[in-house]
Parts: structure tokens; C-alpha cells; sequence
């Protein structure tokens, strides 16, 4: 894995942004977006730039259960909010958290994955190793799935939320060998909370435990993150 090393978040959007422009530059079409605060100053870094988006398609790893397009605390209104007013894409795709069969909606969206292969996926990484929604004990060869929330993400993303009963327990996400399809990887991790599981991302076993060390075995993976996630390499 290809490791960067930057003095804060910002920084770390603009090394992100500059590695997907270099592949739309060489043909990329297809983007894999996720959500959060860490890739926050990616989406700033794309929607500053001059880049045109017009003819990328856009997929993103997850969406919560039972949160309709409009809460504010949908994957779908970030990506509105930080990305799609400010650019034009020529398709984006998220899964519908409101369907009446997830199980089908999960089977649908993982078909136009492989309709559309990815060019450049990016990551961020939970302080347990899962990516997207794929938490520990995930198969490597998971499809898009439904999954359950582990208590330690629900508790990470409680402050989102006004109580921790709103916090959904369950999500659909690209599953791990979803993902292991893109063709490019970039991984962003900030702060000292996320050093100990790039620790183990970078220099432990592979194992399912942690999700995200799946990515040992991709051809292609950048991990970008800053001093405090770097402190314990």
C-alpha cells in the first residue's frame, strides 16, 4: 500500500482530490464516494476545483435504514449537501434505505456495481476497522448487503444525532469484495483516535476481525492520514 502522510485533513482532501483527478485525466468514469466527516475536505477540494464531473458516475458505499432522503442525517442529503449542488455528475447512485425489500434493493444495487466498475473508491476507515458498513466478522466475500450496526459504530455516530435511540441499528452497504473490485483505493484516516486501527490496518494479520485489512491484498490501495493517525507506525 502506497502511504501519504499529511499535516492535517485539509491537506489530506487536497492529496485525495489530486489522485482523482490524475485518473479522470486517464479515463476514469466511475467514482466510489463515502460519507462522514472524513472525507469532508475531499468534497471541498472537488467542489473548489474547475474539474468537470459531468460525465463520472457516482456510487456511494452506504446508506442508513429507515432515514428517508430529506433527514438531514441521510447518507443521501451529505452527498447532496457537501458534493451533488455544487457539481454535476452524469449519474449518481445510493441504496434506498425506505425499501420495502432491502434484500432486493441490496441485490439491484450490487448489479449496477458490476454494470459500472469502479475507478477510484474512496474509504474511510471506523475506529473498529469496518469500511463502509462491512463491521467485524464481515466476509471478504460479502456483497451489497443489509447489516446490523455494532454498539461501538452506533456509539461513534450518536453524536449525529439528538438521541442515541435515533441512531439506526441497521444500514445497506457495498460489501467487503465490493469494494476489493474498485480498481484504485484511497483510504483517509485523521487523528489520534483512528491510530491504533491503521496500525493494525498497515502491519497487522488479514483477518476478518478487522474489515478493513482486507485492503492488504488490493494491488492498488493509497492510505492517506495525518501525523496523529501515523503516530503509532
Amino acid at each position: 500500500m502506497n502511504i501519504i502522510k499529511v499535516k492535517d485533513p485539509v491537506a489530506g482532501g487536497v492529496a485525495a482530490f489530486g489522485i482523482i483527478k490524475e485518473a479522470i485525466a486517464a479515463g476514469a468514469k466511475t467514482l466510489g464516494l463515502a460519507t462522514g466527516s472524513t472525507p469532508e475536505t475531499l468534497y471541498r477540494a472537488m467542489v473548489e476545483s474547475d474539474l468537470d464531473f459531468s460525465n463520472i458516475t457516482a456510487f456511494n458505499l452506504d446508506e442508513y435504514v429507515g432515514l428517508s432522503k430529506d433527514n438531514s442525517q441521510s447518507y443521501y442529503y451529505f452527498m447532496q449537501e457537501h458534493l451533488f449542488k455544487y457539481k454535476k455528475f452524469k449519474q449518481h447512485f445510493i441504496e434506498n434505505g425506505l425499501a420495502g425489500d432491502l434484500e432486493a434493493e441490496a441485490a439491484a444495487y450490487e448489479a449496477k456495481l458490476q454494470a459500472h466498475p469502479i475507478d477510484v473508491q474512496i474509504l474511510g476507515i471506523g475506529l473498529n476497522g469496518h469500511i463502509g458498513f462491512n463491521e467485524p466478522k464481515t466476509s471478504f466475500a460479502s456483497l451489497t448487503h443489509v447489516t446490523n450496526l455494532t454498539e461501538s459504530t452506533i456509539n461513534a455516530n450518536k453524536r449525529f444525532f439528538e438521541r442515541v435511540e435515533d441512531v439506526p441499528t441497521k444500514a445497506l452497504t457495498m460489501g467487503i469484495q465490493s469494494i476489493m473490485r474498485s480498481k484504485q483505493i484511497i483510504l483517509l484516516a485523521y487523528g489520534a483516535a483512528k491510530a491504533p486501527i491503521i496500525k493494525k490496518l498497515l502491519e497487522g494479520p488479514v483477518s476478518e476481525d478487522v474489515p478493513a485489512s482486507a485492503l492488504q491484498k488490493h494491488p492498488r490501495v493509497t492510505v492517506i492520514i495525518d501525523e496523529e493517525a501515523a503516530s503509532l507506525l
